[in-house]
C-alpha cells in the first residue's frame, strides 16, 4: 500500500449529501487497509501511513471534514497534533489508540480532540465516532453557554450553562471512553460525585453498577475487608462469607470519595488495593483462591493534593496511581453566571421532592444569590433554595444571604479582620475556618438541625460533625436539637 491513497468525492450517501471527506493517518498498513475496507463505502477517504504526506495534503488542499489520527507507542503524537492544532485549529480530530499508549492522554484531550476510539476497535466503532461528530456539525448547535441538563438517575442530573463547564463536560466524556483511573478535584459541595456519575454514564460501563465508597468514613482496619470481602472464619466475627466492594462492582465503576482525608495507614492499604487491581486479580481475606475483577476507579478529594504531598500528608505513589487523568471543578463563585440556572434546577428538584409547587425567583432574590460568596458551593445553594421552598418567605432568604447575616454560633457576623500582628498563614486559617463554619451552619439550618442528615449532606462522619459544631460553637436559631 502506498503512503497515501485517496478516494474521490464522487459518490453520495443515502441522504443525498456529498460524502464526508475523512483523512486517516495510521502507520500500521494492515489497520489502514482495514479502515479503508470498512469506511470507504460511507466516506471519501484519504489514507496516509506517513506524517509528512499527511501534512503536505493539509497544506495544499482544502480542509477535510475530519481527521483520524492513530497513536503508537514508538511515536510521540504531541508534536504532530500540536502542529495540526496550530495550523488547522478548526479541523476536527478523532484519536485512535489503546489505553497502554495513553501516557499523554491529558495533553491530547487538552489539545481538543473530538473523540478517542480505543483499540482493538471495529469499523462500526470508528464509524459511530465519525457519525456523532458529523451529526453535531450538521445541526445548528446551541451556543457554548446554553443550558444543558443530563439526567443521571432519579434524583441527580448533570447541569451546566457556562463555557467552562461545557469544556469540563467534553473532557469527562472523552476520559470516560479511555477507561483509565480518574481523579476529580474541587472544593466541598462543587459536585464531584455528580461528575463521577456522569463519567460513568458516558462510559461503556454505564449499564453496570456505580458504587460510592466514602474512604474517610471507613476505619483503617476494616478497609481491606470492605473492599476485598472475606471468607467465613477469616477473623473473629466473620460468621459468613461476604463479598467486597470491588467484587460487587465488577464490570462497573467504583467511586472513592474523600481520598484526601485518609490517614497514612489507610493510604498504604488503598495503594495495595490499586496495585493488586493492576492485573485485575485479588483474593478475599482468608482465601487463597484469586478472583478476577474488572473495575474502573474514580477518586475525588477537596484538598490541595500538591500541598498535601509536599507536606507528606498524602503519598505521592498513591496520587500517581489514582491520577490517570485529572478533572478540576471550579467553585460556584467562579461561575456565577450559572447561579440562576442552578437555582431554577434546585427549585424544580426540591418541589418534586417535597410535593410542593415551585416558587418564582424574583430579581431581588436572584441578585442576592449572585452576590453571595457560596463557601458551600452547589450544596449550599441547594439548601438555600430548599429553605425558600419550605418557608415561602423571600425576605428571610435575602437577609440570610446579606453580608451582615453570616452565621457564627447562630447570630453575630463573622469577623474578617485578622488579629493585630497576625501573619498571612493565620489570616488564611481564620478565613478558612469562617467559611467552613458558615457552610456547616447553613447545611444544619437547611435540614432543620437534623445532625445525621447534615452529616450525610456534608459527606463527613457524624462524629466529625459533632466536633465541628463544638469547635465553631454553633447552635440552632429556630430549631430544637435533634
Amino acid at each position: 500500500m502506498s503512503a497515501s491513497v485517496s478516494y474521490p468525492v464522487s459518490a453520495f450517501k443515502s441522504s443525498g449529501k456529498a460524502r464526508a471527506q475523512v483523512l486517516i493517518l495510521e502507520p500500521d498498513l494492515a489497520v489502514l487497509d482495514y479502515l479503508r475496507t470498512t469506511l470507504a463505502p460511507q466516506y471519501s477517504l484519504s489514507l496516509f501511513s506517513e506524517e509528512q504526506t499527511l501534512l503536505d495534503r493539509l497544506e495544499k488542499a482544502e480542509q477535510p471534514d475530519l481527521l483520524l489520527l492513530a497513536l503508537h507507542t514508538n511515536r510521540d503524537p504531541l508534536p504532530l497534533l500540536t502542529h495540526i492544532r496550530c495550523t488547522k485549529p478548526h479541523l476536527p480530530v478523532i484519536v485512535l489508540s489503546c489505553s497502554a499508549e495513553l501516557r499523554d492522554l491529558e495533553m491530547v484531550i487538552r489539545l481538543g480532540v473530538r473523540a478517542i476510539v480505543m483499540k482493538p476497535f471495529t469499523g462500526s466503532d470508528v464509524e459511530q465516532a465519525i457519525e456523532e461528530h458529523l451529526l453535531a456539525a450538521d445541526k445548528k448547535m446551541p451556543a457554548a453557554d446554553a443550558l444543558k441538563e443530563i439526567p443521571l438517575n432519579e434524583t441527580h442530573s448533570f447541569v451546566r450553562s457556562s463555557k467552562r463547564m461545557r469544556d469540563l463536560e467534553a473532557q469527562a466524556a472523552l476520559v470516560a471512553r479511555a477507561d483509565i483511573p480518574l481523579l476529580i478535584l474541587g472544593e466541598s459541595g462543587t459536585g464531584k460525585e455528580i461528575l463521577a456519575l456522569y463519567t460513568h454514564k458516558m462510559s461503556s460501563r454505564s449499564q453496570n453498577i456505580f458504587l460510592k465508597v466514602n474512604c474517610a468514613a471507613v476505619p483503617a482496619d476494616l478497609l481491606e475487608s470492605e473492599l476485598f470481602g472475606y471468607e467465613q472464619g477469616a477473623f473473629t466475627g466473620a460468621v459468613k462469607t461476604k463479598p467486597g466492594k470491588f467484587e460487587v462492582c465488577t464490570g462497573g465503576t467504583i467511586f472513592l470519595d474523600e481520598i484526601g482525608e485518609m490517614p497514612a495507614i489507610l493510604q498504604a492499604k488503598l495503594l495495595q488495593v490499586l496495585q493488586v487491581l493492576q492485573d485485575g486479580t485479588f483474593s478475599r481475606l482468608g482465601s487463597r483462591s484469586p478472583m478476577k475483577v474488572d473495575v474502573r476507579v474514580i477518586a475525588a478529594t477537596n484538598i490541595n493534593m500538591k500541598e498535601a504531598m509536599a507536606n507528606k500528608t498524602f503519598r505521592e505513589d498513591l496520587y500517581y496511581r489514582l491520577n490517570g487523568f485529572t478533572l478540576s471543578i471550579p467553585p460556584l463563585r467562579e461561575r456565577r453566571e450559572e447561579i440562576p440556572v442552578l437555582a431554577e434546577y434546585f427549585m424544580r428538584k426540591g418541589a418534586k421532592r417535597y410535593g410542593r409547587e415551585p416558587l418564582s425567583l424574583s430579581p431581588n432574590l436572584l441578585n442576592a444569590l449572585a452576590e453571595h460568596t457560596w463557601p458551600g458551593n452547589l450544596r449550599e445553594l441547594e439548601n438555600v433554595i430548599n429553605r425558600y421552598l419550605v418557608l415561602g418567605e423571600e425576605r428571610s432568604i435575602v437577609d440570610e444571604l446579606s453580608p451582615a447575616s453570616v452565621y457564627q454560633g447562630g447570630s453575630a457576623a463573622v469577623q474578617q479582620e485578622a488579629p493585630n500582628g497576625a501573619g498571612l498563614k493565620a489570616m488564611v486559617r481564620n478565613l478558612k475556618g469562617d467559611a467552613e463554619s458558615v457552610a456547616i451552619a447553613q447545611v444544619l439550618e437547611g435540614v432543620g438541625w437534623n445532625r445525621k442528615a447534615a452529616a450525610n449532606d456534608l459527606q463527613i462522619s457524624y462524629k466529625a460533625l459533632l466536633y465541628k459544631i463544638k469547635q465553631y460553637d454553633l447552635s440552632p436559631r429556630n430549631h430544637a436539637q435533634s
